[in-house]
């Protein structure tokens, strides 16, 4: 058996050990007392103190990247009509010319020889012609020798036209303003309708076509911007406006052509040149939130809304991150009132306080206009 010495050290012991439990539940309890419960009296009577920001929507976008081949505005390859001696060149390449100027000239003496008998042959037969009708009222010329007369008269003046075409085809001219290229022909030389003269490029404007792929097909509209780089890095980029969509695609890689027309007054840029293309591609309509107002839970991200003071937990789907932005789906509208900063303290139904002011400012600000940076890509590049 214990001592009485031994026995009373046990029973201190206890003694402590018990009030230091009891110590341990007040406390434990007075915790519990501070922690707010969903919908309790306690929540209503402390507010949290929040930031919040309107909830806004967007449309998401997705930048494809292309090559593009470029082209002028208007492009010419330039050959004789006629064959026959080259006696003139009068451009140099690189030349600008314009319309209605003479670029090369044929030997042209046989043309003008067949205009001055044609005419002559309209003229006699003009004059007869005349003779009978004067002399058709009395009688002395017979109805079909008239006729032949009007006849012989109508065919001469068509073999002046046909002999005044021949002679148009000994001279080479330019058919709209443009530069002109090099050329292989020269005086002396003997050219067919298969030689190629020169080329004539309009070079005020590019169309630039690239390919995009079919996923995209109605997102793409005539009038959209984009935005085009040389691989040159002297050369600055330049923006472009989509002129023309293709009505198909091509079933061997998917994608349909688009082609963008780019001012080149400075004629700086070159029919040919190939260019890196990033068209903005407008998607879906979603709403943007602040990145800080986005959480993340075991079931996925959700926000917290301010449903008539309280907060309300709302799943949420991210579809798109911008800079410091973040554009979701979820059951929200444009009326919500999302929580971008003192989420941490935020439980379903906890009562919260925001500067009303701040939030009327803000809504303010927002309907004047403003975007999102950031993009996502899509690229097409070889």
């Amino acid at each position: 058996m214990a001592s009485g010495r031994e026995y009373w050290g046990i029973e201190m012991h206890r003694r402590r050990l018990t009030a230091w439990a009891a110590a341990l539940a007040v406390a434990t309890l007075a915790g519990c007392a501070d922690e707010p419960q969903s919908g309790a009296p306690f929540a209503a009577a402390r507010q949290v103190p929040v930031i919040v920001e309107p909830l806004r929507f967007e449309h998401a976008r997705t930048r494809v990247e292309a090559v593009g081949t470029s082209r002028a505005v208007l492009s010419a390859e330039l050959y004789p009509a006629a064959s026959g001696e080259v006696v003139a060149v009068h451009f140099e390449p690189g030349q600008f010319v314009r319309t209605g100027d003479v670029l090369v000239e044929l030997d042209r003496r046989e043309q003008e020889l067949a205009v001055r008998a044609t005419r002559l042959r309209l003229e006699d037969a003009e004059r007869l012609f005349d003779r009978y009708q004067r002399s058709a009222d009395s009688g002395a010329v017979l109805p079909t020798t008239l006729d032949a007369a009007r006849t012989a008269a109508e065919t001469a003046r068509v073999e002046l036209e046909r002999a005044s075409i021949s002679l148009e085809d000994r001279t080479i001219e330019a058919v709209f303003d443009g530069h002109v290229g090099a050329t292989e022909v020269d005086p002396g030389d003997r050219i067919g309708p298969d030689m190629l003269i020169t080329t004539l490029d309009d070079r005020s404007a590019l169309l630039v076509s690239f390919d995009i792929p079919e996923t995209f097909i109605g997102e793409l509209h005539e009038g959209d911007v984009v935005r085009l780089e040389t691989w040159s890095t002297s050369m600055p980029s330049v923006n472009g406006e989509i002129v023309d969509i293709g009505s198909r695609v091509d079933p061997r890689n998917r994608t349909f052509v688009a082609r963008a027309r780019v001012d080149n007054a400075g004629d700086e840029l070159r029919p040919g040149m190939s260019f890196k293309v990033n068209v903005d591609v407008q998607g879906e309509r979603y709403a943007v939130i602040s990145e800080t107002g986005v959480q993340w839970g075991t079931s996925g991200a959700y926000v917290w809304s301010i449903v008539d003071g309280n907060a309300a937990r709302i799943p949420v789907q991210v579809v798109q991150r911008r800079e410091g932005r973040v554009l979701v789906e979820g059951d929200l509208d444009a009326a919500d009132i999302i929580v971008v900063e003192g989420t941490q303290r935020m439980r379903d139904g906890v009562a919260v306080s925001y500067d009303a002011e701040k939030l009327a400012d803000a809504r303010e600000s927002q309907s004047q206009g403003g975007t999102a940076g950031g993009i996502a890509g899509y690229s097409t590049l070889d």
